[in-house]
Parts: structure tokens; sequence; C-alpha cells
């Protein structure tokens, strides 16, 4: 659901898999955790674009990860 407060926004890097889950090591520096409802294990370790919320300082609910 679209939230006009907080919009769907788009982050590139590259996308690495941890004991937490997968993160998004992005081209801006910074690392943020990714919320995901399906896992993108065909993207580990590949550049991809991440499509979805800011919902804390580091943490992204993706709607959409595809390859970059």
């Amino acid at each position: 659901m679209k939230d006009p407060v907080r919009p769907e926004a788009e982050y590139a890097g590259m996308l690495v898999r941890d004991a937490g889950g997968f993160v998004l090591q992005a081209d801006d520096g910074n690392s943020y955790r990714l919320e995901l409802l399906r896992t993108p294990v065909d993207a580990v370790e590949k550049r991809v674009v991440v499509t979805g919320i800011l919902v804390s300082e580091l943490s992204i609910e993706a709607e959409a990860v595809r390859l970059a």
C-alpha cells in the first residue's frame, strides 16, 4: 500500500546475505537491512536495485528486488 508520508524509492548496490537475512550494501555507503516477502537467492552477491520504503534509518521494507 502506498504511504504518502514514506514514499517508495529505489536503492542500488550489492545484495549480500548474512546471519540475520539480507543486506543491501548501497552505493551511498550505507548498509540497509532488508525486510523481504520473498527470498532473492538468484540476486545474492550481485548488483541490484531495491524498490521499497525506508522504515528506519538503515532498514528498507522491500517491495521488489531486481538485477541492476
